[in-house]
């Protein structure tokens, strides 16, 4: 146990500099800036495309996904599946507790900026896809414009093994924590029983395929992004009143935390900015590198296309319900400078709908932690494909179903700061790749804008 606590401290204090204020939070928020300006604010200019194409063709019974790839919103889908995972639920409130109400604010700019990053990654992605030697379907992801972009193998080796280890295995172990965590405090579920069960319907998505996880998410996404929202919204409704002294609290709290929360939490503004550009960059994952293994697989006519439906995913995620989970916090009044993570969602969805808070959140939980895990397990596909080929499919099916029981009757904090550090470490790669590839990606925005304005 003594060799597992100093490794937690090793991982604790790597992490402190990785997800701090002088590496990966100005190198995300500085590589959205730069695609920003460079790419004349895309994510205003092509935002009405953005929803177009995302939402004009929306339908919980698309057409089977097979080896030419997926439908563009399949693809958004299983992108947001991936994006919308307890980092909602649990990210918001932490950000809240540890930055102040303020670090909403850092979190919504973050974000702004994230949506050009993660359009870059998306048409880099489809500019870059290619055909699997052995069966012939469509792959695609971050290794292979790291690899045929960048001209980088070896920089690829390390990206694919880095989301692995990262999403597949240790992520997903997260993940069915906090579904058997969130199930045992609501139900009395034994945790371990709750992590087989998780496994054995992650097991039949699995073994289906592309078109079966294609199949799941375009149904799961909008159903459970719908019902959280609604659950929401009625908080918001009945407590209308609070909503104007909540974006006070957010405005002030960006500049002055402690005067937001009249001292409850005394955090600086320094605090403010990390915590909350922090926790929305872990949570909509632009820059990061995995979602654009969804839009790589998409079918669509320009990679600009498929760029302006990633914008839309980043919208979903951190401006509806990442947002959603901030203002029931401040409307229900349920900060008290004690309370963090889930445990203050719970509290706040508590006070918002009595006695139905607490199942009401165990269900989100449970479908956004699940959708994460279909989600994380095609990213870590993808690469399996790319660094074994067919053979390493089985092997890491079983073994992403063997960490997600593990994961739930584990509570180790090791755990959680593993994941954070590899989720870290497959960011520098990512952003290589981005900042080497800009012309590539502004070359295709001009092309679309030449060609797409007939259609648009």
């Amino acid at each position: 146990m003594l060799f597992v606590d100093e490794l937690t401290a090793l991982v604790v204090k790597a992490n402190g500099f990785i997800w701090g204020l002088y590496c990966l939070i100005p190198l995300l928020c500085g590589t959205g800036l730069y695609f920003t300006l460079r790419l004349k604010f895309v994510q205003v200019r092509k935002f009405g495309l953005a929803i177009k194409y995302t939402f004009g063709g929306l339908t919980l019974f698309g057409e089977r996904a097979g080896k030419d790839g997926m439908s563009s919103f399949q693809a958004f889908a299983t992108a947001i599946a991936a994006q919308v995972g307890t980092g909602n639920l649990a990210g918001a409130a932490t950000a809240i507790a540890l930055g102040g109400p303020g670090a909403i604010f850092w979190m919504w700019l973050a974000a702004f900026c994230g949506m050009a990053t993660i359009f870059a990654e998306a048409v880099l992605a489809q500019t870059y896809k290619s055909k699997d030697p052995e069966t012939g379907s469509v792959v695609g992801g971050p290794a292979y414009y790291i690899e045929k972009g960048l001209g980088s193998k070896k920089l690829a080796i390390f990206f694919s093994v880095a989301i692995i280890i990262a999403l597949g295995f240790i992520g997903n172990m997260v993940q069915s924590n906090s579904i058997a965590d969130a199930f045992n405090n609501a139900f009395g579920l034994n945790k371990l029983v709750a992590g087989v069960v998780i496994a054995a319907i992650g097991g039949f998505v699995f073994f289906g395929g592309l078109g079966r996880i294609a199949s799941l998410t375009e149904k799961l996404v909008p159903v459970m992004a719908t019902f959280y929202l609604l659950g929401g919204l009625y908080i918001l409704v009945t407590h209308a009143d609070q909503l104007i002294p909540a974006f006070k609290m957010i405005f002030v709290g960006a500049f002055n935390p402690s005067a937001a929360t009249g001292g409850l939490i005394g955090a600086t503004m320094k605090e403010a900015m990390r915590y909350g550009v922090a926790r929305g960059l872990f949570s909509n994952e632009a820059g990061m590198g995995s979602t654009p293994h969804a839009h790589a697989v998409a079918k669509v006519k320009h990679p600009a296309e498929q760029g302006c439906v990633a914008i839309a995913s980043v919208f979903v995620d951190t401006f509806l319900v990442l947002n959603m989970t901030a203002f029931v916090i401040f409307v229900t009044g349920a900060i008290d400078g004690q309370t963090s993570g889930i445990t203050l969602t719970q509290k706040a969805f508590t006070i918002g709908l009595g006695s139905w808070g607490l199942p009401f959140i165990a269900i989100c939980m449970f479908f956004f932690a699940f959708s994460t895990v279909i989600g994380w397990y095609f990213f870590g596909e993808q690469n399996v494909k790319y660094l074994f080929g067919q053979k390493g499919l089985t092997p890491y099916r079983v073994l992403v179903m063997c960490f997600v029981v593990l994961g739930s009757a584990l509570k180790l904090d090791l755990v959680w700061e593993l994941a954070d550090f590899f989720n870290g470490i497959m960011v520098f790669p990512n952003l290589l790749a981005l900042i080497g590839l800009a012309k590539i990606v502004s070359k295709s925005l001009e092309d679309f804008d030449e060609k797409g304005r007939l259609k648009a």
